[in-house]
């Protein structure tokens, strides 16, 4: 092994190091930062050991794709809101899918031009841009609905399950068949084509609801797809980078399914949620909300021990973040004890909670997963719903004819008093009444999330 070998080798060694114990720093919410760091630190040397491969022919592109990749990534990653991290997410998994879908046609189109492509190899790269063109258009289309400029509600017709089942096994076996015999291009492109048509009709009639797992899905994709252009092209530290990527987007999407008492089965082919809506069909008939003034809800919470604060999608939307922040030091002040519990797919991403909160400097100490809080809300004086709707709803604990019936829910209906935090009456995104609502203990605090806030913390500081 020559010396540049030996420094490429120990340069990816490191690399691989850094991205597990990234990795596992992301398992504990103070250590998320240093993981971040180690994690960039690490494709910092895996560029690095790249950068000096004997087998580069000329530099000029790399350069430009450096600088272009620059020009993109630098506002994505200083200028997108917090809000609209979860597109950024799933436009960054097109992004990465595409380069390793690129590879594999480029490697084809190499390989071919040089006498052809061995079995094994053909393997690796059919794999490769299978699934990397799946998770590009997938990733387009969780990134649309996301943004809304695709309806977030589930868009079905008459034998579309058939109809994309038929497709992926037409993907397959065209895969099998280019395996035995890997010469025929027109085939490896129809291939290619097949998938991306089958990444645009695969999240198509999922709902908003389920945008969480297709993220997280698409996540393990994305490794799964730079997995294999390492075994394609030879890179220890793609295969590592990639299997570390997969793996652990696949456990994520099963805990996002488990949180949601939902099978892969039923997300992917079940058409199940909406963009949110009116009331649904089921009635409140004889029930009716208790509305809260500003001026209640502060003298209710100057005076609470202990507050959960619940925060949803509709925290995210409204950017009320700083502002919870600001709510929750006053109540300490006064001598409260103020904790947030987070329902692990609350928002539009895993983490998305987390990830706002964080942003406005709330200790991670307060932030209790549904685990560990739930026990928590019948001694609770007061919860704080702000923009949650169908993970406090306890038609999923109550009515065995919901949809949503099942699913693990934040205990909020057992608090002493319940303050929920609405723009209106409009359903979530499963599509259904919420009957802690209509609970007797619960108050309706109408309005936009941040102003309401804003004018909690002006009475709070009156009381």
């Amino acid at each position: 092994m020559t010396p540049r070998e030996l420094f490429i080798q120990a340069t990816y060694l490191a690399a691989s190091v850094l991205f597990i114990l990234g990795l596992k720093s992301l398992t504990r919410a103070d250590g998320a930062r240093r993981g971040m760091n180690q994690a960039a630190f690490g494709m910092l040397l895996a560029i690095v050991g790249t950068l000096v491969n004997h087998e580069i022919v000329r530099y000029d592109w790399i350069i430009a794709g450096l600088l272009i990749g620059t020009v993109i990534g630098y506002p994505l990653g200083l200028f997108v809101p917090m809000t609209a991290m979860p597109q950024r997410i799933a436009i960054s998994h097109m992004f990465g899918a595409l380069a390793a879908t690129l590879v594999g046609i480029a490697e084809y189109y190499t390989s071919m031009s040089h006498g052809g492509v061995e079995g094994p190899k053909m393997a690796a790269l059919g794999f490769e841009v299978v699934f990397g063109a799946l998770t590009v258009s997938g990733s387009f289309m969780a990134f649309g609905k996301l943004q809304e400029f695709i309806s977030g509600r589930p868009v079905t017709y008459p034998g579309q399950n058939v109809m994309n089942i038929g497709l992926f096994a037409a993907t397959l076996a065209i895969f099998a068949f280019l395996i035995a015999n890997p010469g025929h291009p027109f085939l490896f492109y129809t291939m290619v084509v097949l998938s991306l048509t089958f990444g645009f009709l695969l999240v198509l009639p999922i709902g908003g609801a389920d945008m969480p797992v297709v993220i997280s899905l698409m996540n393990s994709y994305a490794g799964l797809a730079s997995a294999a252009t390492g075994f394609a092209i030879g890179n220890n530290v793609l295969i590592i980078a990639g299997a570390l990527d997969g793996a652990s987007g696949f456990i994520l999407s099963i805990i996002m399914s488990k949180a949601m008492n939902r099978s892969f089965g039923n997300i992917l082919f079940g058409a199940f949620g909406s963009a949110g809506g009116l009331a649904s069909t089921k009635t409140a008939t004889g029930l009716t909300v208790r509305p809260i003034s500003i001026e209640d809800a502060a003298i209710q919470l100057a005076y609470a021990q202990h507050v959960i604060v619940v925060p949803g999608y509709g925290l995210a939307v409204a950017q009320a973040q700083h502002q919870v922040r600001e709510l929750a030091d006053l109540v300490e002040k006064n001598g409260g004890d103020v904790k947030y519990a987070i329902h692990p797919v609350a928002g539009r991403m895993p983490g998305h909670m987390n990830v706002l909160l964080a942003e406005a400097n709330i200790p991670y100490d307060k932030l209790k997963e549904m685990e560990e809080i739930n026990g928590a809300f019948t001694n609770a004086d007061v919860a704080l719903v702000i923009g949650a709707n169908d993970v406090v709803n306890p038609a999923a604990r109550n009515d065995p004819s919901s949809p949503i019936y099942g699913m693990p829910i934040l205990n909020v209906d057992q608090a002493k008093h319940v303050i929920v935090m609405k723009r209106s009456m409009n359903t979530g995104f499963a599509g259904i009444e919420n009957e802690l609502f209509y609970d007797p203990k619960t108050s309706m605090l109408f309005g936009d999330a941040k102003a309401s806030l804003t004018k909690l913390v002006a009475e709070v500081k009156n009381v």
